[in-house]
């Protein structure tokens, strides 16, 4: 029972450590709706004739000013993302910069940095998965959170 609390306070670690792909995942996501909204926005909405539609209200602001109104909202979304990313990054760096061995260092500067998968680290490093995963674990043992850890 005593390994309990040592263990939450590893998943917290890891979890730090993640942040900079979940973000990173964030901001592709945003690129890519950035990329739906310009296709939707050059698109013109047909005109329908064969039947009679009854508008109670008129909307006279055209579609593709609503697109380009989200793609500005989304792109300075973005702009505060890559700035969060770029401390996080930082951060994350220093952190690991404290990680003594050089091969458990340089896994998670891959892993956590570059995010690079378990087979990329094992050719970076000409290592095997077991040993690639073995370094990550004596790794993550010896990483000590920042006394202030940016939270996405």
């Amino acid at each position: 029972m005593e390994n309990l609390p040592q263990m939450e306070v590893r998943m917290e670690i890891k979890e730090y450590l993640s942040q900079s792909y979940r973000l990173n995942q964030r901001i592709e996501s945003n690129l890519l709706e950035i990329e739906r909204l310009k296709e939707m926005s050059l698109s013109v909405s047909a005109i329908c004739y064969d039947r009679e539609v009854v508008q109670t209200t008129r909307n006279t602001e055209a579609y593709f000013v609503k697109c380009l109104a989200k793609i500005d909202e989304l792109r300075l979304e973005i702009d505060e993302e890559v700035k969060l990313m770029v401390e996080l990054k930082k951060q994350i760096r220093d952190t690991i910069m404290d990680v003594g061995n050089i091969d458990e260092k340089m896994v998670l500067i891959y892993r956590y940095i570059q995010n690079h998968t378990w087979e990329q680290i094992g050719e970076k490093l000409n290592a095997d998965a077991r040993t690639i995963r073995r370094w990550h674990g004596k790794a993550i043992k010896k990483v000590v959170l920042p006394e202030k850890p940016i939270k996405i």
